[in-house]
């Protein structure tokens, strides 16, 4: 479960030395630090449900969302989250992994994202329509077509098949709000169907 300082204090308020107690914790690994203020107290929590708490507003997106659907073929060892209105991106590294945030257009921010609870933790992903176009926005844009279906079939390696089985309504009501070369084309090859 992850505590905040303040709830950490008044958990140990009977102590006389309470940020003594919380050093102590953290020494012998009852505690793990997330960030500074913030703690974890189950070594085995599922990394993943850690990255709202580090930074937000924010939802695990891009490469990790892609990896989790299995839309891309390779494993993710960062947790990929978005953000918007930060103008940066953010890197955090602790004990349970690393952690990125990335900025994408406050206009998409809140569409194609579902709450996920489990046990005590709540945290929110992307779905996979949102997480490809998230991932296409922040590529550097492609000049044509064939440069596009390079960039999704090779460079991204994203298999063909399970593409053309997306749910393209979401797509089509996302992509324009991101005012993105990448997304043109990926509207574009979306109503040309698989030619």
């Amino acid at each position: 479960m992850v505590f905040s300082t303040a709830e950490l204090m008044l958990k140990y308020n009977d102590y006389s030395d309470v940020k003594g107690k919380i050093r102590r914790l953290v020494k012998n690994g009852n505690l793990i630090p997330i960030i500074k203020g913030l703690y974890e107290d189950d070594r085995n929590v599922n990394p993943a449900y850690l990255a709202s708490w580090i930074y937000g507003p924010s939802y695990l997106s891009f490469d990790y969302a892609l990896a989790l659907y299995d839309l891309i073929p390779e494993a993710v060892y960062v947790y990929t989250s978005a953000s918007f209105g930060k103008r940066k991106r953010k890197e955090y590294k602790n004990e349970f992994g690393v952690y990125t945030y990335q900025d994408v257009p406050r206009a998409v921010f809140p569409y194609g994202v579902s709450a996920k609870i489990e046990s005590t933790y709540s945290y929110q992903v992307a779905s996979c329509e949102k997480a490809l176009c998230d991932k296409l926005y922040t590529l550097p844009p492609v000049k044509n077509m064939k440069e596009f279906r390079y960039l999704l079939f090779e460079d991204l390696r994203i298999d063909e098949y399970d593409f053309w089985n997306l749910n393209f309504e979401d797509i089509e009501f996302l992509a324009p709000l991101y005012h993105s070369t990448n997304l043109n084309f990926l509207l574009h090859i979306i109503q040309r169907g698989n030619k």
